[in-house]
């Protein structure tokens, strides 16, 4: 983790701050001295439960309010010293049908907090960005890769400001809010199939730890600019299905369907292109993606860093998870489902023939792959 003097007697605003990042961000926070943690957000349901969860922490404010609202953000930025910004929509399928709603959370919301970092003189800000930005293919992707050019612009716009900006790049967190994994333990638990879009697809993986690690390496590392990426392995959709399942008895093992790729959605993803391999450097746990752009701060510090040799960096050519290191995982992070009591069944009355409760409308539209 980030040398505690970063934040010891530091104002922390976490955007977003009452999703899963915001709670363990601030689990970790915790031991790091900040003077205040602001957690701002739209929720007013979530930040009730967080403040009786964290009831014993004095230093922690909650601020209702919305990204997209530049007032409300500059209230909620009033003398901080540190910005992690995490709101965000980033459900794929939510933005491919409410694209314009994505603009404005992930655009333009992240242009309003570069002007009120800005304005209020913050010493950082670190964005958290998403494998999806790279070669995006959905609206969610290039809301995002927006969102880092923003994170770029703001380094050259400060008017005065000392105010640095940069972002982090990562895959999907293990057991995070509307990813594949809660989906899958819950269709198992309740007896139902799993549903997953094609077997051969690979995601990048990661828990939650390693995401707040590397944005606090980020925090620790960046003069403007860059983009952090951590080295982790991916998986295997279909070896992740069967892994979640591998522990239960055969009369009660469900059935795994294959509902195909759906609108906006890859095989495999990318986090870090062959255009940005030309400009990136092993940190060794980690990648950092210079800015296109020069920067004087990011060309002295980096000038003399050895670049990467790989073209590019992708979930199809990275280290693949085996069935047991998956398996570790998914225990470790409590996320292996129990075991069913009963696979649920349908009977057409018109058909002798059982179906599946998945083969009617629902459950293969609730999936939502990562």
């Amino acid at each position: 983790m980030a040398n505690e003097s970063i934040f010891a007697g530091k104002k922390i605003l976490v955007t977003g701050g009452t999703g899963s990042f915001g709670h363990y961000i601030v689990k970790e926070l915790a031991y790091k001295n900040p003077e205040e943690i602001r957690i701002f957000s739209r929720d007013e349901k979530k930040q009730d439960d967080m403040r009786y969860e964290f009831r014993e922490m004095n230093n922690l404010r909650f601020i209702l309010g919305d990204v997209r609202n530049k007032d409300s953000l500059k209230v909620a930025a009033k003398n901080v010293d540190i910005v992690f910004h995490a709101a965000a929509l980033k459900q794929v399928p939510g933005c491919e049908y409410n694209v314009y709603e994505a603009v404005l959370t992930n655009i333009v919301g992240g242009k309003n907090l570069v002007d009120v970092a800005i304005e209020e003189d913050v010493e950082k800000v670190i964005a958290v960005s998403t494998d999806k930005a790279v070669k995006p293919v959905n609206s969610m992707g290039m809301t995002k890769a927006l969102q880092e050019k923003l994170m770029i612009w703001g380094n050259l716009n400060r008017n005065g400001s000392k105010t640095v900006f940069a972002s982090v790049r990562y895959g999907n967190v293990v057991g995070s809010r509307g990813s594949v994994v809660p989906l899958l333990k819950k269709q198992i638990e309740s007896g139902e199939p799993l549903t997953i879009t094609d077997p051969d697809m690979t995601r990048f993986i990661l828990t939650l730890n390693q995401a707040i690690k590397l944005v606090f390496k980020a925090a620790e590392e960046a003069v403007g600019g860059e983009v952090f990426v951590m080295k982790v392995p991916s998986i295997k959709i279909g070896d992740l299905a069967e892994t979640m399942i591998s522990h239960i008895p055969e009369h009660l093992k469900p059935q795994i369907r294959i509902i195909g790729i759906r609108p906006g959605e890859k095989v495999n993803e990318v986090l870090v292109s062959e255009e940005e391999s030309y400009r990136t450097v092993d940190m060794g746990e980690y990648f950092c993606i210079l800015p296109a752009m020069e920067i004087k701060a990011v060309k002295d510090k980096y000038d003399n860093w050895k670049r990467v040799t790989f073209s590019e960096y992708t979930s199809g050519n990275t280290d693949l998870y085996t069935n047991e290191q998956m398996r570790q995982l998914l225990e470790a992070e409590d996320w292996m489902p129990g075991i069913p009591r009963h696979i649920k069944l349908t009977r057409h009355p018109e058909e002798t023939i059982e179906y599946p409760v998945s083969d009617r409308i629902g459950i293969a539209e609730e999936a939502v792959l990562l």
